[in-house]
């Protein structure tokens, strides 16, 4: 299920946002949060809940207040991933559980969906990370310390070309 949250929340995000100033590594540990948080628990519980991404966010709001702004900025990253996270498990289809606490105790759901889905999604998630890696040219050297480092993403497409020499 990693690659399913991974590479389509790094996609979603681009593709909505379009910001060089996101933090895509933060993006897919957001976007695995749901997973983690309710891995103890062997069932979807409270990581799935819309709470769950509000309270992140609103800690991550809170914990920054007088901080400097590109800190905030990283930081939101997070439950970003998170929502899409959410998003791309369908919690939000399961009302009882995605509104908890508003409609009463936690249903018991699986934390996965059937093998055969999760095989799909796995696929889905591996197309998404190749299209990753080939649109912000991954294997070379310069875009690749960037995302390691920075979390960016250099879209190929807003790259210049290198300057044309003259011949003598």
């Amino acid at each position: 299920m990693l690659l399913w949250y991974v590479g389509l929340s790094i996609v979603l995000v681009h593709e909505v946002f379009r910001s060089s100033g996101i933090d895509y590594r933060l993006i897919a540990v957001g976007s695995l949060l749901p997973l983690i948080v309710d891995l103890p628990f062997l069932e979807r519980a409270y990581g799935f809940t819309l709470i769950g991404g509000v309270t992140l966010l609103v800690v991550v709001m809170v914990a920054t207040i007088g901080r400097p702004r590109l800190l905030r900025r990283r930081l939101l990253c997070l439950p970003i991933g998170m929502f899409c996270g959410l998003v791309l498990s369908g919690a939000w289809a399961q009302g009882d559980l995605f509104w908890w606490p508003f409609t009463g105790p936690l249903p018991d759901v699986s934390l996965l969906p059937p093998w055969g889905i999760v095989a799909l999604e796995e696929l889905a998630g591996l197309l998404a990370c190749v299209w990753i890696v080939q649109r912000f040219h991954l294997t070379e050297p310069g875009p690749r310390r960037a995302f390691l480092h920075e979390g960016r993403l250099i879209d190929a497409t807003s790259r210049r070309p290198p300057p044309r020499r003259l011949r003598p």
